[in-house]
């Protein structure tokens, strides 16, 4: 039975009528009906992946439907925020949001879409320090003699990271303009972190900036030798080591993850989100795998986490434009 256009459209308002006088959760309550899909910009193993999978599995026992997690490697993990950004925003695909957005943001001159406006924050997950280690070779054994020596040999220090424009390339710049020293970097854009880390154990490089689950077992062994963490308080992992902040003042650089999804998705299903990831972090297990990890629980409201990704795209966008590093 066809129904004339009129009566079609009558109906379809009356639909509308209904549809909106319905509890402003009735969405969240219905969410999620079929399974999510959680976008992580970088490869399997790595640590964000590690961080999507032990969420997307808490939140697949919790809400009782898959979170898938799909990696999209590439660009320094645009083409991932991309394919987010071009989602429908209905809480089905969500995007494992970390420090390189932050930094990108300002490294990359030509995006198709602008972070802070076109990704909407739902939770922030965990915070991880940095740790600034040297081959036991090296002539100093803290950050007070690794700056002296730096300034009494400037350019002769090569500092390693997995890329340019990569959260260890922009600790190590960080710390050469509040340190006032002179390095060079040397980028392992190809093998990355593995490669990077060879080269600084055979002593062909003399630091890096490397996340802790990286480094730190080196640094057990005694093969490589920890000068200082680059966040602001000690870490658990490492508590004898102190803060590179310690020597020098307000120096502050840490790795951040969390949850974040197509901007205009319904405020209902990113609280629901950010109340079962608060749950996540308080559970115990799930707070011992992140400690593997050199991680710690970072719980924020949307809201709060807003303004953290607007802070860290404003310091590390600084610290681009100084040191003039851009990518295409």
């Amino acid at each position: 039975m066809k129904l004339p256009r009129r009566r079609f459209m009558h109906l379809a308002a009356a639909a509308t009528v209904i549809f909106s006088a319905l509890p402003r959760n009735a969405v969240a309550q219905a969410y999620p009906a079929r399974p999510v899909r959680v976008i992580v910009g970088g490869a399997a193993g790595g640590p964000p992946d590690i961080i999507a999978r032990l969420m997307g599995q808490w939140l697949s026992e919790r809400l009782g439907q898959p979170f898938v997690i799909e990696n999209r490697p590439g660009a320094g993990g645009n083409l991932g925020t991309e394919a987010v950004v071009h989602a429908a925003p209905d809480g089905y695909t969500l995007l494992l949001v970390a420090t390189p957005n932050a930094i990108n943001a300002t490294l990359y001159e030509k995006l198709n879409f602008n972070f802070i406006r076109d990704i909407a924050p739902v939770t922030s997950i965990n915070r991880s320090p940095y740790v600034m280690v040297v081959n036991p070779s090296f002539p100093a054994r803290t950050v007070p003699e690794f700056i002296a020596y730096a300034k009494a040999n400037p350019g002769t220090i090569n500092v390693a990271s997995a890329g340019n424009g990569t959260p260890q390339h922009v600790c190590a710049e960080l710390f050469k303009m509040m340190a006032g020293v002179d390095m060079v970097h040397v980028p392992y854009s190809r093998g990355g972190t593995h490669a990077a880390l060879i080269d600084l154990l055979g002593g062909r490089v003399h630091v890096i900036f490397d996340v802790m689950v990286s480094s730190i077992e080196h640094v057990r062994t005694g093969q490589l030798r920890p000068l200082a963490v680059t966040t602001a308080a000690r870490t658990e992992a490492l508590p004898e080591v102190p803060t590179i902040g310690d020597f020098v003042a307000g120096y502050e650089a840490s790795g951040w993850s969390g949850l974040g999804a197509p901007r205009a998705t319904p405020a209902e299903i990113i609280d629901k989100l950010n109340k079962e990831v608060g749950a996540a972090l308080v559970d115990h297990d799930n707070k011992a795998r992140l400690a593997q990890l050199g991680a710690v629980p970072f719980a924020l409201s949307p809201a709060d986490f807003g303004k953290h990704i607007a802070a860290e795209t404003e310091k590390w966008g600084k610290v681009v434009r100084a040191a003039s590093m851009k990518m295409q």
